[in-house]
């Protein structure tokens, strides 16, 4: 079974829907005692995986079925908010007699990292730059899953559901083709209800600011969120790398806040931002320092600088700027302890997604966003040869080729980690380049 599942999904092009991208084929042909469905979305505002799950329960469940036999899992956990009482009843619905079971997580942030997603379920904690699978979980996205269950019928990723929320008159959920612009994408959710706004594309805590309307949608946009330009989510992504360690420098008063409510400190991984800040002020940076090490501990949830800091200090930032500065030097993460135990105060340190949403200013947009199933038809798009984990599909087309969804237009380069990419709207080639391909509707 895991040869024919993994190369069915090797060949359809599935990748982590959640945002992650990682190539799911490779995670099908691994073993594992545990399959993992995260059905958590705890992204404020993102609706896409709850409306899947109301729309396609039965083919979530398939997925998983098909993965945990793929992965010779004995267990496979589907994990939802206790909240979304529809999915929670859909999926009881589609749930065979035995083999795949439902655990109800709280609306916390962030339930759906994975790190604390396998300790929630199962108890088991990843170890310091580990991966699910050192602890023998497989974790799988519940989009993800869905397209599993359709690359074995044959039919590769040309589409997914996206939300559009924010400064939007009709907040809602779509189908729509992989590389749509985003800016026709959030069209379909109305007016917008604002002046000079913003797209960010994934959620207010880990997405990123879209470059223009004409940019595509990927595999793993979940979905796109209209804000004002002066809200807070966005201008703390524009403030330059300078005034974010300039105000770090100033203004730190080691209250210890951001370690005290950091996610992988609470499951006992050696992550201690106030400390890395502490090496800022001091400029002690050099690469052997622990506490500049550790940054490759950090998720890049935004826990630390968006709720728990009082003084808007953005230790993620900083982090995430010494992992990219340590992985340009070529150097690799020391921390890699095992055996580690939970925080017993853990439990009392998750974060109500409520109290999150009201404190990043986003109670007004927390509504429904429905599934709305209206054909999505653009003019061309636009398919990145890079939207996964790994290097850039292959070009296999030419301008001028006519092709129909689900063509091939982007193959996994030989020895490679990597996904494919289809086309996913019949059409005629209109450009190609080591980037993308460009296909414009008959």
């Amino acid at each position: 079974m895991t040869a024919s599942v993994a190369e069915a999904v090797r060949k359809a092009g599935v990748v982590g829907a959640g945002g992650g991208g990682f190539p799911t084929h490779v995670k099908a042909a691994a073993s594992a005692d545990v399959l993992l469905v995260n059905g958590a979305e705890c992204e404020p505002l993102l609706r896409s995986d709850t409306e899947l799950l109301l729309d396609r329960a039965e083919r979530v469940v398939r997925g998983a079925e098909l993965m945990r036999d793929s992965v010779g899992a004995g267990r496979a956990v589907v994990a939802i908010k206790r909240k979304n009482a529809a999915a929670v009843e859909a999926i009881e619905r589609a749930l065979p007699q035995d083999g795949v079971e439902l655990v109800l997580l709280e609306n916390v942030y962030p339930a759906g990292d994975e790190f604390l997603l396998v300790y929630d379920t199962t108890g088991r904690v990843v170890p310091e730059g580990g991966i699910p699978l050192d602890v023998g979980v497989v974790v799988n996205n519940v989009t993800t899953l869905s397209q599993v269950a359709d690359a074995v019928e044959g039919r590769p990723v040309t589409s997914r559901l996206v939300t559009v929320q924010g400064e939007v008159s009709e907040p809602a959920t779509f189908r729509v083709p992989v590389g749509t612009p985003i800016g026709e994408v959030v069209a379909l959710a109305g007016a917008p209800t604002a002046d000079d706004t913003v797209v960010l594309a994934g959620g207010p805590m880990m997405g990123r600011i879209v470059d223009g309307p004409s940019d595509p949608t990927t595999k793993a946009d979940a979905g796109f969120i209209v804000l004002p330009k002066d809200h807070r989510m966005v201008t703390t992504r524009t403030a330059t790398d300078a005034y974010v360690l300039r105000i770090a420098r100033a203004v730190c008063c080691q209250c210890l806040a951001c370690t005290e409510l950091c996610p992988r400190f609470l499951l006992g991984h050696e992550l201690m931002p106030h400390r890395t800040i502490r090496a800022v002020q001091y400029d002690t940076l050099e690469v052997d320092h622990d506490h500049v090490t550790s940054a490759f501990l950090c998720c890049e949830c935004g826990m630390c600088e968006l709720f728990a800091c009082p003084l808007e200090i953005q230790p993620r930032r900083i982090l995430a700027a010494l992992k990219a500065e340590l992985a340009r030097r070529g150097i690799e993460n020391p921390h890699r302890r095992t055996g580690l135990t939970a925080d017993g105060v853990r439990e009392y340190r998750q974060i109500p997604s409520g109290r999150l949403v009201q404190r990043l200013g986003l109670s007004r947009y927390d509504g429904p966003a429905s599934f709305e199933a209206r054909a999505v038809e653009p003019a061309r798009v636009v398919l990145r040869l890079l939207q996964h984990a790994g290097a850039p599909a292959r070009p296999v087309v030419e301008e001028g080729q006519r092709v129909l969804e689900g063509d091939l237009v982007g193959e996994i380069p030989d020895g490679s980690l990597g996904a494919r990419v289809h086309a996913s709207i019949d059409g005629t080639v209109e450009s190609v380049s080591r980037r993308e391909v460009t296909i414009a509707a008959k």
